[in-house]
């Protein structure tokens, strides 16, 4: 029996992938750093333009922060559309 190598690599990587998004789906919250990492943001940028926003959604567990990550998503999409509406620049961006 001969294996193409190739192949089976890429099939491995594809499950990989899958299983991977599998879990990604069934994590409800993230912390500070995950949040970070899934914004592709800096925890200081984050605060300094996000995080105090009364429609961010945001829960506290005593010095803890936790976000819940489907909705994070949700916000984000709006967030997006109101920053590219009044010029592109997050750092100049005031919510109104």
């Amino acid at each position: 029996m001969k294996v193409d190598q190739e192949k089976l690599k890429g099939l491995y990587l594809q499950k990989i992938d899958e299983h991977l998004k599998e879990l990604e789906s069934v994590v409800f919250f993230v912390n500070s750093k995950q949040l970070a990492t899934y914004l592709n943001m800096s925890w200081n940028t984050i605060v300094t333009h996000i995080l105090y926003d009364e429609e961010f959604p945001k829960i506290r567990l005593g010095s803890k922060w936790l976000f819940y990550k489907k909705e994070v998503g949700k916000y984000m999409e709006r967030y997006n559309n109101e920053v590219r509406k009044n010029g592109g620049s997050i750092v100049s961006y005031i919510r109104k």
